[in-house]
């Protein structure tokens, strides 16, 4: 039902603001709005035919693991953290290898990656919904809220677009793209903190206890000293271990699981396929879901609406006397709940108005690689299992967000400063 009145206000926001303008004399405002609405339609299309390659490929990878025992395997090793996350998933069930496996490409930000494993996750989950048709589980909430919280290990293409850019403005080999690394984890972290406690909280888990929080400090602490190890490389160096860590992984993993299905005797070539037909079949059902989301939020920016926002917002700021000096970051992190390649053009934007080295432009980049496109992730992730009541996925998500936007300023001062 939140997504149902939050679709709805798109429209309803932004055509009461196209009406508004045009009565101010603004004759194409129609035109514009009515464009933003048939792009964002085939936007949708696009991005569901692109993701179908690529589920096809990771499901049909997902597969061979399956009938391997690789996903038990992996599931088991996962097991003492994500039983006390996932109550409602018994011990050794496929979907937490599936899980584990989104969350570790999540980590090295390999969204290509992570989003068909995720979906495969959300089938397993959906075997387990005993919630009435089309209502999402506990267990969907909390996997997806983690996912929109989005932990981050290593941002990858948020450090690449830096170092193009800072070459474009004749930085020296003494500028250090890669030095997002710990404020990007730390922002991500609290982000992920905010979204499983705010589940939890309504999904009255016992969060008070040791053995549910001991765990998450003791992964943040390992990844926290990993960055930090990170961050004190050369820009190069640190992008070529990311980078190789990254494809490493998975390319170990692909190996794994094909050596374990033929050390078992399974025909993987049939594995393969039986996952890469499911993958597509997955791509082609959540069409609809894009095309709606995109679609409003097209609608919504071609407007004004979000221009509006944020002017409203830094007036607030301003007459608070507090200081200014994030606000022209801000879209960057508002946009990334609707959009990712609409906060995408605005960090960039950002980086060259402001410079790549400045303090706008850092906490950009921060924002930009620590949050996540929400309502795209909600629309694709319940849409691939056919569920439309998300209960409090939305509000927790959005809780995740808020937190995740106001530790990046946070930490923006006391880091970047």
């Amino acid at each position: 039902m939140a997504l149902n009145w939050v679709w709805t206000g798109f429209f309803i926001v932004a055509f009461a603001t196209a009406v508004v303008r045009w009565l101010l004399g603004e004759a194409g405002i129609f035109q514009a709005l009515l464009t933003a609405l048939f792009d964002g339609a085939r936007a949708g299309f696009e991005i569901s035919l692109g993701l179908a390659g690529i589920m096809a490929l990771w499901l049909g990878l997902m597969r061979v693991g399956e009938r391997a025992g690789m996903v038990e395997l992996l599931a088991r090793l996962a097991g003492p953290l994500l039983t006390r996350l996932f109550p409602g998933v018994p011990a050794g069930h496929p979907a937490q290898g599936a899980m584990t496996m989104n969350i570790s490409a999540n980590l090295l930000g390999l969204d290509n990656a992570a989003t068909p494993l995720g979906l495969k996750a959300m089938q397993e989950l959906q075997t387990l919904n005993r919630e009435p048709a089309g209502t999402a589980s506990n267990a969907q909430i909390m996997f997806v809220v983690m996912n929109t919280a989005g932990l981050t290990l290593i941002p990858t293409s948020v450090i690449a677009i830096r170092q193009s850019v800072a070459l474009k403005q004749g930085l020296g080999a003494g500028f250090n793209a890669a030095d997002i690394f710990l404020p990007t984890l730390l922002v991500t972290f609290a982000s992920l903190l905010a979204g499983v406690l705010a589940v939890a909280l309504f999904q009255r888990l016992p969060i008070w206890r040791a053995r549910l929080l001991l765990p998450l400090l003791a992964v943040g602490g390992v990844l926290a000293a990993a960055v930090a190890g990170l961050a004190q490389l050369p820009a190069e160096q640190a992008a070529q271990i990311a980078g190789a860590t990254g494809a490493g992984v998975i390319l170990g993993v692909v190996a794994l699981f094909l050596l374990a299905g033929a050390w078992r005797r399974v025909n993987v070539y049939d594995a393969f396929i039986d996952g890469a037909k499911e993958g597509f079949a997955v791509a082609v059902q959540i069409i609809p879901y894009l095309v709606a989301i995109l679609a409003a939020i097209g609608v919504f920016r071609a407007a004004g609406c979000m221009d509006a926002l944020l002017a409203a917002i830094g007036a607030g700021v301003a007459a608070l006397g507090w200081n200014t000096d994030f606000l022209p970051a801000l879209p960057v992190g508002l946009m990334k709940v609707l959009s990712g390649a609409g906060a995408r053009g605005l960090m960039i934007d950002v980086l060259q108005t402001h410079g790549v080295d400045s303090f706008v432009g850092r906490l950009a980049a921060i924002v930009q690689g620590s949050t996540e496109t929400t309502f795209y992730v909600l629309a694709v992730y319940f849409g691939s299992v056919g569920v439309k009541h998300t209960r409090h996925a939305l509000a927790c998500a959005l809780v995740a967000d808020a937190v995740g936007l106001l530790a990046a300023i946070g930490v923006g001062y006391a880091l970047l400063r």
